[in-house]
C-alpha cells in the first residue's frame, strides 16, 4: 500500500525516533509499504518518520545505479550492491569516514529543494536486519550519503540542516512557505 510521505514541518520530521524492539507482522507490513512508497516516489531513501511514525526504521535502495559506489564489503567480504538490495534496517549504528565530499541531496518530505550536503564520503554502519541478523557495512559514494540521510531522519535531522550557512539563507523563503503548507 503507497502510504502518505509527510512534508516539511510536520513535527515527526524533527523527533528521535523511538528503537525498533518488537519484530511482527505490523513491522513486516510498514516495511512492505515503505519499499512501495519509495519506489512510486522514486526515491532512493525512506525513514519511517517520513511515513508519520517515529520507528528507527528505514529503507534504501540505489540498485538503479550500481556504479554509484567504489567498494562495499558485506560483514567482512567483498560484495556486490544488488546482493542488498533493498537495504531495510533497524536501529543503526553509524562510524563515519574522515573524508569529505559536497554532493546534491533532496528529500521525498521536502518536496522541490535540492542542495550541496558536505558529508563523510564513507562509512562503516551496524544495520540489524528484520530477520534479526545484523549487517557489518562499509561502503562509499551514494549508498553511504542515503544512508547517512536516512540515519538523519531517525534523529530528527533534516538535510537543510547540514547545508552551508549561504544556502540555509537562500532557501529560507522556500522553506517557510513549504512548512507553512504551501
Amino acid at each position: 500500500m503507497i502510504l502518505d510521505i509527510v512534508q516539511y514541518g510536520h513535527p515527526v520530521l524533527r523527533e528521535r525516533c523511538k528503537p525498533v524492539e518488537k519484530i511482527d507482522d505490523d513491522l513486516n507490513k510498514l516495511v512492505a509499504d515503505m519499499l512501495e512508497t519509495m519506489v512510486e516516489a522514486q526515491g532512493v531513501g525512506l525513514a519511517a518518520p517520513q511515513v508519520g511514525i517515529a520507528l528507527r526504521l528505514a529503507v534504501v535502495d540505489v540498485s538503479h545505479d550500481p556504479e554509484c559506489i567504489s567498494f562495499l564489503k558485506v560483514n567482512g567480504e567483498d560484495a556486490e550492491l544488488d546482493s542488498i538490495m533493498p537495504l531495510v534496517f533497524i536501529n543503526p549504528e553509524l562510524e563515519l569516514g574522515d573524508q569529505r565530499e559536497k554532493d546534491k541531496e533532496g528529500c521525498l518530505s521536502i518536496r522541490d529543494v535540492q542542495a550541496d550536503v558536505n558529508r563523510p564520503q564513507s562509512l562503516k554502519a551496524s544495520l540489524p536486519q528484520i530477520d534479526g541478523s545484523t549487517l557489518e557495512i562499509e561502503t562509499d559514494g551514494l549508498l553511504a550519503r542515503a544512508i547517512q540521510h536516512e540515519t538523519d531522519h531517525l534523529n530528527g535531522v533534516l538535510f537543510i540542516d547540514r547545508v552551508s550557512p549561504a544556502t540555509k539563507i537562500s532557501l529560507k523563503r522556500k522553506l517557510k512557505r513549504l512548512a507553512a503548507g504551501g
